[in-house]
């Protein structure tokens, strides 16, 4: 964590950065020890430390969480350059309530039976840290950029920093 950025600090900073974008990528460890991301869909709530997913009790990587759940998010949104990759520790969790908070009718595609469907599984992430990139702005990171390319310096292209959400 920043030396002088609070827990609460660090949870609304991450807050700020994935607000608003849908998919994220999910990256597990398979039972042959290979890495393997995947895009999940980002609940529609507040991120507050800790983040929700619902997935399919038959898939790969429902399973590799259940096996090992150290898990790795990735949150890309390119019109802003900002980008921010959590880590944390997942947990298949059986919560009737928890799931209808988070249930939306998109999910009728992949369950088809709804959220009664026997395969919906509610995925809890208790989250460890954060790393961002932040820039400040298209404009100034397209600047950096050719500055570098025509002068061979590097560019500043944003900042980059380690937070904890522990």
């Amino acid at each position: 964590m920043s030396d002088n950025m609070s827990r609460e600090e660090a949870v609304q900073r991450v807050a700020a950065l994935i607000k608003g974008i849908k998919f994220c990528m999910l990256v597990t460890q398979t039972d042959q020890g290979r890495l393997h991301s995947r895009p999940v869909t980002t609940q529609e709530q507040d991120f507050d430390g800790d983040l929700w997913f619902i997935g399919g009790k038959d898939t790969e990587w429902v399973h590799d969480i259940s096996q090992r759940p150290e898990i790795n998010l990735a949150y890309a949104q390119p019109d802003g350059q900002n980008y921010v990759s959590i880590t944390g520790r997942a947990r298949l969790v059986e919560d009737r309530a928890k799931l209808e908070e988070v249930w939306s009718d998109f999910y009728k595609a992949y369950f088809p039976e709804g959220i009664d469907d026997p395969n919906v599984q509610l995925i809890h992430v208790d989250t460890h840290g954060a790393e961002l990139w932040e820039s400040s702005g298209k404009l100034a990171s397209a600047f950096a950029l050719a500055k570098g390319l025509v002068t061979g310096e590097r560019g500043d292209m944003g900042s980059n920093e380690t937070v904890s959400l522990e």
